[in-house]
């Protein structure tokens, strides 16, 4: 049986299922521990341990003296330099590098704040406030519409390969709806968007961390 070498903090959410997404495309053997969001158990000492932030995802190295990491742009990049050594989702050139980099700070910085902000005033504000939805759809469309144009002549968002800025898009936007936001007006971004959705390791991560019964039994474990 390999030894579990990360402990996974997350819920169901598209800031926690880019991190067991870039899991099992790498094969690192891991436990996910769910998060109650609507409990705070994010805001618990245990948590905040690993993340004096109070939010998901985190992650707990074992192998590597319990090491954490949080915020998910850093647990990609982690991951990234620890575990995928031949670069599979990352890239050893320094411009490609670069890009990706750009990419996944333009999601952290841009798509998820904006978007993150349209899910609460279209689905959870105590009262609807017009002005609050209208401003942050829109401009998650215009951050979509960025990336309308960047999947022009291409299949990913960086280089020739599907990588870790891809992975990080990629939750956001399959939550699209969840913003009210309907993918038809952007064809390029929705079919990049299906294209990735059904990627083995992508369909295992997206039930994290509902189905971590299965990924604690995929690697022997009972």
């Amino acid at each position: 049986m390999p030894a579990l070498n990360i402990e996974l903090l997350t819920a169901a959410t598209p800031n926690g299922q880019k991190i067991s997404i870039f899991l099992e495309e790498i094969g690192v053997p891991y436990t996910a521990t769910a998060i109650d969001l609507s409990a705070d158990e994010q805001k618990s000492a245990s948590f905040l341990s690993s993340n004096p932030n109070g939010r998901i995802p985190a992650i707990i190295d074992h192998s590597r003296n319990s090491f954490p990491v949080f915020e998910s742009g850093a647990i990609f990049l982690y991951l990234a330099t620890h575990y995928d050594p031949e670069y599979n989702f990352h890239f050893r050139d320094a411009n490609e590098h670069s890009e990706m980099l750009q990419w996944l700070f333009f999601q952290n910085a841009g798509v998820g704040p904006m978007q993150g902000q349209a899910n609460h005033f279209f689905r959870y504000a105590p009262e609807k406030i017009q002005y609050g939805i209208n401003r942050y759809q829109n401009e998650t469309k215009r951050l979509y519409s960025v990336l309308e144009s960047r999947l022009e002549n291409r299949e990913f968002l960086v280089g020739e390969k599907y990588s870790i800025a891809d992975m990080s898009t990629f939750t956001w936007v399959r939550w699209a709806p969840w913003a009210g936001i309907e993918l038809e007006e952007f064809p390029r971004l929705k079919s990049w968007c299906e294209k990735i959705e059904v990627r083995e390791a992508v369909k295992k991560g997206l039930r994290v961390p509902e189905g971590q019964k299965e990924v604690a039994d995929k690697h022997g474990r009972k």
